[in-house]
């Protein structure tokens, strides 16, 4: 799906919801910002700190670097390995070792991988997986595997996390833990762009909304404005949704 005059601010400390129909160009979006697709036009910038950098065609490794972390849509575990090593795999973007350092078990390379696993301890905790941790990761239910996936995304200390639908196939009590967790991660300090069709969860949580349609943006603003915007009540929303 191609993106045609797509424009937005993600909101600092905060989230902001990226919805619209199926093909709509929300995850294309997404692997434009992560560093999967580079753009033909235009520009992404991104402000970690006080600075702006440009950064349209930069690698994913790239872009983890600079703090932009992401889950999927179909979830991508390390199935066989257990829950712990899922998160300390996030964390080792952050490492400063290198190879050699790893060959030859250097007293530093030693220090640096107890705290990559003191760190990713922290994080199970942080989603509610501690306990799981020597478990393989195939073990757990839907709802956790979810959860671990936005635990190995968070190792990576991003300033910007881009979560794809992570309530789907979630039932009601998964995704209500999930609105924790999520609220949880920002007041962490961490912004959060959320591709979500689940509008209930999309209009108690996000900040501001920003709507595509075949890959152009048609609406901007608060949940109450984008609930009423008849453009959006015909090409997503429907008039169930618009009045609930």
């Amino acid at each position: 799906m191609a993106l045609t005059d797509v424009s937005f601010d993600a909101p600092r400390d905060g989230v902001m919801g990226l919805i619209g129909p199926n093909g709509a160009g929300k995850t294309t979006l997404f692997n434009c910002i992560a560093g999967l697709y580079k753009p033909t036009g235009g520009e992404i910038l991104f402000r970690p700190g006080h600075r702006e950098l440009s950064v349209g065609g930069f690698r994913p490794e790239r872009m983890t670097a600079l703090g932009v972390s992401r889950t999927f849509q179909n979830i991508r575990l390390f199935s066989s390995l257990s829950v712990l090593d899922n998160v300390r795999i996030g964390r080792h973007c952050r490492t400063k070792a290198g190879f050699f350092g790893a060959v030859l078990r250097t007293p530093g390379q030693r220090a640096e991988e107890k705290a990559i696993t003191g760190d990713s301890l922290a994080r199970l905790a942080f989603v509610g997986l501690e306990a799981a941790a020597d478990q393989p990761a195939s073990s757990l239910c839907y709802g956790d595997q979810r959860r671990l996936e936005i635990a190995r995304a968070l190792a990576a200390d991003p300033k910007l996390l881009l979560l794809d639908e992570p309530a789907a196939g979630m039932n009601p009590r998964e995704t209500g833990a999930l609105t924790d967790l999520i609220q949880a991660i920002v007041d962490s300090g961490v912004s959060v762009i959320l591709i979500e069709h689940d509008m209930k969860l999309v209009m108690k949580i996000c900040r501001s909304l920003t709507v595509l349609d075949h890959g152009e943006l048609i609406a901007q603003g608060a949940p109450r404005e984008i609930r009423d915007n008849p453009r959006v009540i015909e090409a997503y929303l429907g008039r169930g949704m618009a009045h609930a």
